[in-house]
């Protein structure tokens, strides 16, 4: 089975954001390391912010280790010289998709406030996936689906609430699990055990995470562990999901673990 990790950052310069490791840089070159003594053969990876460089850092490493990376970006949404970059954004090298956390100062409104209404009809005719943490909006985020059919659009993180843990996480369920009838809607389940209060095997989030499965099912449900924030090793994110949960059967544990993602992303690995 291929296992493929559908969000990590590395970076070059800037202070990462919330409790990601606290080093001004992590490799490629590192993280595949973490990726080998774990099991992970190949990852998406997801620039950020902090690191006004780290586009060019993706683009490198997905030209260095094509089988390992591929990308999806990010451009300044409230700068408006910035967005016919949407047009060619997967002619770079490993550019599949782009993403924002919406999680730095004055970026919280922007799915209300206008900055962000050009980019779903402009990411829709140009083909090109967005992901974001949606948690915040989730009923905005399905009226946004439904508009635009032919976009595909990524939750982040399980779309639970950011900085809450055990059940309290789950608040949100009641809005997101009605997106999963959208199927131009997926799901990445990465961060997984940050949300536990619980050491591994984290019983505590085991049924949400059934229930969301349920709901978006195996072709639109992606793996993946945001690392360099996990409260655990690299190898129990991985294990979590391949030895603790006995209602990810074999076939669909495949997909969960890396087909779903590369299929959705279109990723032509070498």
């Amino acid at each position: 089975m291929r296992i493929i990790d559908a969000q990590v950052h590395i970076w070059g310069s800037g202070k990462p954001s919330g409790q990601h490791r606290q080093t001004s840089v992590y490799t490629a070159a590192e993280l595949i390391g973490e990726m080998d003594a774990a099991g992970v053969d190949s990852a998406v990876l997801h620039p950020p912010s902090w690191d006004p460089h780290s586009n060019e850092m993706a683009i490198d490493a997905a030209v260095k280790y094509p089988e390992k990376f591929c990308s999806l970006g990010w451009f300044p949404l409230d700068d408006p010289s910035q967005r016919k970059r949407i047009e060619t954004w997967k002619q770079q090298p490993g550019m599949v998709g782009l993403r924002w956390s919406l999680t730095r100062d004055g970026q919280e409104t922007w799915h209300q406030d206008g900055t962000m209404d050009w980019l779903w009809p402009a990411a829709e005719k140009a083909g090109t996936p967005i992901a974001t943490m949606a948690w915040r909006f989730l009923p905005r985020f399905k009226q946004i689906a439904e508009r635009h059919p032919n976009l595909k659009l990524i939750v982040d993180h399980l779309g639970l609430v950011r900085s809450a843990q055990g059940q309290d996480a789950f608040a949100t369920l009641d809005d997101l699990l009605p997106l999963a009838k959208l199927p131009n809607v997926a799901i990445k389940a990465t961060g997984a055990p940050g949300y536990s209060q619980q050491s591994y095997p984290f019983r505590d989030i085991q049924d949400g995470l059934h229930r969301i499965f349920d709901a978006f099912g195996p072709d639109r449900f992606f793996w993946g562990t945001d690392l360099t924030r996990m409260p655990c090793s690299y190898r129990q994110c991985v294990t979590f999901f391949t030895e603790e949960l006995p209602w990810l059967n074999p076939k669909d544990q495949e997909k969960v673990m890396g087909q779903a993602v590369t299929n959705w992303l279109q990723w032509q690995q070498p």
